[in-house]
Parts: C-alpha cells; sequence; structure tokens
C-alpha cells in the first residue's frame, strides 16, 4: 500500500509541471470576419467587416463596420419612398463559453453609429443615430484558423421602443 501511495505521489509530480503548462494563459489572438448583415424592420442589408482580439479563452474585443447593399423600397399613402442603410459602425465587450473544440456561444454589448437614409415625397430625411448594442450568437469553428458565425444584435436607439434587430451570417478567419 506505501509503494502504491509512493508512486502515485510520484507521478502526480511528474505531471504537475505539464498541467501548469496546459493551465497557462493564452496569448492574445486576433480575428477577422466578412459576412452579410440583414436589418430587421428596416428591411435593409449591408456587408460587415470585424476586427477582434480574444484576450483569453473568454473574453474578447471586437470592433465592426458595415456598407449598406440592399435597399428597402415602399409606398406610403400613393408616395414612393426607400429607406438606405448607409453605414454603421460598433465597438463591443464579448463574452464567450467554449463547448467542445469547435462550438463556442458568445454574448456581446457595446456602443456603435447607424446611418440610415429615408427619402419620400422628393424629401430626405437621417434616420438611425447613436446606439447601445447587445446581442448573443454562436462560432462553429471548422479548422484551427476557419469558422462560420451566426449572431443577433439588437441597436437601441434612445432606451424605450426606438430598437433595431440585425442578423448576420459571417465567414471567421483567425489569425
Amino acid at each position: 500500500m506505501r509503494n502504491i501511495l509512493l508512486t502515485a505521489a510520484a507521478v502526480s509530480a511528474l505531471a504537475a509541471p505539464a498541467f501548469a503548462q496546459s493551465a497557462a494563459p493564452e496569448a492574445p489572438r486576433g480575428y477577422g470576419s466578412l459576412g452579410y448583415t440583414y436589418l430587421d424592420d428596416a428591411y435593409t442589408g449591408a456587408v460587415t467587416g470585424r476586427l477582434g482580439v480574444n484576450l483569453n479563452r473568454y473574453l474578447a474585443v471586437e470592433t465592426e463596420a458595415s456598407v449598406g447593399v440592399r435597399d428597402h423600397d415602399y409606398e406610403l399613402a400613393g408616395a414612393d419612398g426607400t429607406l438606405k442603410h448607409e453605414w454603421d459602425a460598433a465597438g463591443y465587450v464579448v463574452g464567450k463559453y467554449p463547448i467542445g473544440d469547435r462550438m463556442e456561444l458568445f454574448a456581446r454589448g457595446g456602443y456603435g453609429h447607424t446611418e440610415l437614409k429615408q427619402e419620400i415625397a422628393g424629401q430626405t430625411t437621417d434616420v438611425g443615430g447613436d446606439h447601445w448594442s447587445y446581442g448573443a450568437g454562436a462560432t462553429y469553428n471548422l479548422d484551427g484558423a476557419n469558422g462560420v458565425r451566426a449572431d443577433w444584435t439588437r441597436r437601441d436607439f434612445d432606451g424605450d421602443s426606438n430598437e433595431l434587430d440585425s442578423y448576420t451570417l459571417s465567414y471567421v478567419r483567425r489569425f
């Protein structure tokens, strides 16, 4: 019995440096993504690019910028109108929860600006503006560098009922 305990202690002592090495914090690692964003209720679309840094396995910061590529044409009281997604940009803090080696869920919150233009009956009005944003999503890693990401983000323009949801599907590249 004493030999078994001594052997277990010796094996534990040899394994401790390997365990300590694997528990060491990861170096920050960057990522970028490119995808399509659909703005619900505005019925517009944009190409969205993101750059981010994974500070560790559970926390990241990211910035995004979008350029509108799909306008929404409508009719209001007999007048033709168009809603154009000009551009938007935002910065986020991202909390991540890994599920296995390939999947991670995330939640994010930040601040940004969305620029929309509404044209109706010859009049142009700026809509959108600064907003607090929050959302959630998932990333599936295809391999060590490539993945796909789907997310939902709510843009809260004035804290009341002036909200805009967006849905994004992106290709992700880690570097």
